[in-house]
């Protein structure tokens, strides 16, 4: 495992992107403690805009190719070199494995970056750290195999929940070390994990780092009451099936029609034009600004400016799920009270009826009557942000939650191997 002078490989899906301020944050905090980066991306950015934090981080950037007729040639070239590698039959083996319970593309383009990767990082690299277990933890642990080297991963909510056990299985296995970032993740892996030979998943919440954000404002205390005292509603997501947008518009159609509110929507995502039209058709339309996706210091200013968080996840149809939303935290750095769903890991953080209040996933109805509440009454909301900034400042700040990433970067796992 590497020293503080040592290079760590980080296999990210996609850098930069806007909805993965976590992972920014954390490679950031984890330079600021003397962990030296190389980030290796599977995807070209996507986004149009970056967080100012991605400014700020020294880690060089390399994309591999993504598919393989991007660049055949450096796909052979990485083969070449990757086969008279000492792991190269066995990373061969267990590929040729996956690949027949796992036939599809995806699969071997995984490989392929792994065998570009394997030749291109720098040979000071002596660890390899996956951001995500799904196809992140499957070109880092292909890489480590040809490599020699150990790996490690973080699990989060999607690769968790749609990954197959046996893959899952496989990977706790095989791997020198993992973290998830919610309770709910952790013991599930656990489980999954338990009659094999394997170092415990630990439980690393993501945490906020609270010197980038402001000191909430001063409480409203609007109530809705009248139209120059419409309580102003927030959410922040990606327009995707598990954010449950539409559920949250099919319960602002059912508030009580001499309530006054208005919904400010930040984040863009493959549902948002649907969402649009679905709100136009609710008669929703005159209440909500879309305002598409936004860089974190657009969202902290719109979080300042409004009375009620509101995001009503659910598990998606390919059981994909989130765990903690790290915009719950930043919701409540600001002092605001949200209304979620008791779903997943987000009873981990939200207390309901302390920090906010918790709904059944797509229950409408239970959302509605769980907002009306909180809109009329700006004390009680007021109250609940409070001791969710608390709960946040006692528990969930990033400079507690990131000591144990950089005590394992720089210290642990010196005699691990995955080869």
């Amino acid at each position: 495992m590497p020293s503080p002078a040592t290079p760590v490989a980080f296999v990210l899906k996609g850098y930069p992107r806007l909805s993965e301020t976590f992972i920014a944050q954390e490679i950031l905090a984890l330079e600021q403690r003397g962990v030296p980066i190389t980030i290796f991306s599977l995807r070209h950015p996507t986004d149009t805009k970056t967080h100012a934090m991605h400014e700020n981080i020294r880690a060089p950037v390399n994309y591999l190719p993504e598919y393989v007729r991007d660049d055949p040639m450096r796909v052979l070239r990485g083969w070449i070199v990757a086969r008279q590698m000492p792991g190269y039959s066995r990373a061969l083996r267990i590929w040729l494995r996956d690949l027949r319970r796992d036939p599809t593309s995806n699969r071997m383009r995984r490989f392929a970056q792994a065998l570009v990767l394997a030749r291109e990082m720098d040979e000071k690299i002596r660890h390899i750290h996956a951001h995500f277990l799904h196809t992140p933890g499957s070109v880092a642990r292909y890489t480590a195999i040809l490599c020699g080297l150990p790996w490690s991963f973080s699990a989060h909510a999607k690769d968790i929940w749609t990954t197959p056990e046996w893959e899952l299985r496989e990977k706790l296995s095989d791997c020198a070390w993992s973290v998830s970032c919610t309770a709910a993740g952790t013991d599930y892996l656990n489980k999954l994990g338990s009659q094999q030979q394997m170092s415990p998943v630990e439980l690393v919440y993501h945490g906020l780092d609270l010197t980038r954000f402001p000191v909430p404002p001063m409480p409203s205390g609007r109530d809705g009451a009248t139209p120059d005292n419409a309580v102003r509603l927030i959410s922040v997501g990606r327009a995707v099936v598990k954010k449950g947008f539409d559920t949250l518009l099919r319960a602002l159609a059912l508030l009580p029609k001499d309530l006054h509110w208005r919904l400010q929507h930040l984040g863009g995502g493959p549902e948002l034009a649907a969402l649009k039209a679905l709100g136009q058709n609710l008669g929703l339309a005159q209440h909500i600004t879309w305002c598409g996706p936004v860089d974190q210091a657009t969202i902290i200013s719109a979080l300042r400016e409004s009375d009620l968080f509101a995001l009503a996840c659910r598990v998606g149809p390919d059981g994909d799920r989130d765990g903690i939303p790290n915009v719950l935290l930043e919701a409540q750095s600001q002092d605001l009270a949200c209304v979620t769903s008791n779903l997943s890991a987000i009873p981990e953080f939200i207390i309901d009826g302390e920090t906010g209040l918790l709904c059944p996933p797509d229950d409408a109805q239970a959302f509605a009557a769980a907002l009306t509440h909180l809109i009329q009454d700006p004390k009680r909301r007021a109250e609940m942000g409070r001791r969710g900034r608390i709960r946040l400042e006692n528990h969930f700040q990033m400079q507690h939650t990131i000591d144990a990433l950089a005590e394992r970067f720089n210290t642990g796992g010196k005699t691990s191997t995955c080869a």
